[in-house]
């Protein structure tokens, strides 16, 4: 008999945690998971989905506009309250499908707040259960900055269930959130000005990439105030005054924060035990998820790694795999795809231009810039923008990005490629499918003949 009660306690439901402790019970090991809230975590509850299901309602607009040049007469009116409670009941039901997930495999729920009173012992409320191995899921949670009037601005978990719409919106930060909640709110009709400490959005993306949808963003009618902060915030009643760092102020009806998010490691007994912490309050692991404790891992957003949850996803299965199905995995980092859902969307996967030239001694660009044939007709002012990266010296593909319509979709199957390996010459060998965005990468002959 087990001195323990569990073989593996998961404390935090998202996806990272719900994976790992499926697998675990799957996999015959006595496996709990301990959860404050709702089962699903941030990316079912707070994030990617229901950030989607609000960015396919804004898009509708634009199919409506598109639609007259293509002989359609409509006229369109838009009701948020239906489309939060109906995004609210699917939440509901990925939910409970999540739950019925870690039901079915013999995983016991323990429902409150996990901290940790030795490296074997989880303390939920008032009861206590013991774990030869502890898994750490937590997840992060949006940050604020320490300035006066910050306690009138909401972040993207505010944002998601707004009663109402307001008729001017701020929203600071240049992420992938901000350039987000930007499209949804600019697409439903609110008039949007994004305020950014950085020159212009998604620091760390491509600068083509970069630029193409500074540009994108404006069009839509989205103010980018660049190169400063907010200094201060002031309820005026009616409306909010903000002052800005580069002197400016400007007033509007509702303000939300997009400027990061810290790891929610805070009180859960983590430092009194022997795990290590970064600067940030993540989680060190190894490349096994391990802490510095060495029966107790970390997956997810709490160790600040890649903040992605299929990355998340990918860490869990390790876990799980490595300890109870006789299958050591460690998660490659290496080429990882991932999407903007800005308007126009964002796919992207492997180096930046710059990254590569950093570590390459000779790199070809080849890119292109064309009207999706849908906008040919709609008359919609927005263009796709595609670019490949290449390692001339061995002819492999080392990075692509795009601007436009099902760059997401595209991204993927191509992310499999790169992954692979394949060469340009490949991508040259590829029968387009025509007429298509996605044939332009294997149409793509002439390299860029400058450096930008």
């Amino acid at each position: 008999m087990s001195k323990y009660d569990y073989d593996m306690i998961t404390i935090g439901a998202g996806s990272g945690g719900v994976r790992a402790a499926r697998l675990a019970g799957g996999y015959g090991a006595r496996s709990a998971i301990v959860e404050a809230e709702r089962v699903g975590g941030t990316c079912v509850l707070r994030g990617c989905i229901p950030k989607k299901l609000l960015i396919y309602g804004a898009h509708y607009a634009d199919h409506f506009e598109d639609a007259k040049n293509y002989g359609w007469i409509l006229d369109p009116q838009h009701d948020w309250p239906t489309l939060v409670d109906n995004k609210n009941t699917e939440l509901d039901r990925l939910s409970g499908i999540y739950t019925k997930i870690l039901s079915n495999n013999d995983v016991d729920a323990h429902e409150g707040r996990g901290v940790l009173a030795d490296e074997h012992t989880v303390e939920v409320g008032e009861n206590t259960i013991t774990s030869e191995h502890i898994l750490i899921a937590v997840g992060g949670w949006p940050s604020m900055p320490d300035i006066p009037g910050i306690e009138h601005a909401i972040s993207s978990n505010e944002a998601l269930e707004l009663p109402s719409l307001p008729k001017r919106m701020v929203i600071v930060g240049g992420g992938y959130i901000a350039v987000e909640f930007a499209g949804i709110f600019a697409g439903l009709g609110v008039e949007v000005i994004n305020i950014l400490r950085a020159d212009t959005v998604l620091r760390g993306f491509d600068e083509d990439i970069r630029l193409s949808l500074d540009k994108e963003m404006n069009n839509r009618g989205i103010n980018i105030v660049s190169n400063t902060m907010v200094h201060s915030i002031a309820d005026e009643g009616a409306e909010f005054n903000l002052r800005l760092e580069n002197g400016e102020s400007l007033k509007t009806d509702l303000i939300m924060y997009a400027t990061g998010r810290y790891p929610n490691t805070a009180n859960l007994g983590l430092e009194n035990i022997g795990v290590q912490l970064t600067e940030n309050g993540s989680i060190k692991v190894d490349e096994w998820n391990r802490t510095t404790v060495p029966n107790i891992y970390a997956v997810g957003d709490v160790t600040d790694r890649i903040q992605l949850t299929p990355v998340a996803i990918q860490e869990g299965t390790a876990v799980s795999e490595t300890l109870f199905n006789n299958n050591p995995i460690q998660v490659d980092y290496g080429d990882v795809p991932t999407a903007v859902f800005s308007n126009p969307p964002i796919g992207t996967v492997g180096l930046t231009e710059v990254e590569a030239r950093e570590k390459f001694d000779r790199v070809d660009i080849y890119d292109s810039r064309f009207k999706p044939l849908l906008h040919t007709l709609s008359g919609r002012d927005e263009n796709t923008y595609m670019k490949m990266i290449v390692d001339a010296n061995t002819n492999r593909v080392i990075g692509v990005h795009m601007l436009g319509m099902d760059a997401p979709e595209i991204i993927q199957g191509i992310a499999i490629a790169i992954k692979a390996g394949a060469t340009k010459a490949h991508f040259d060998g590829t029968t387009g499918i025509h007429p298509s965005a996605a044939e332009e990468f294997v149409t793509m002959r002439s390299r860029r003949k400058t450096q930008r």
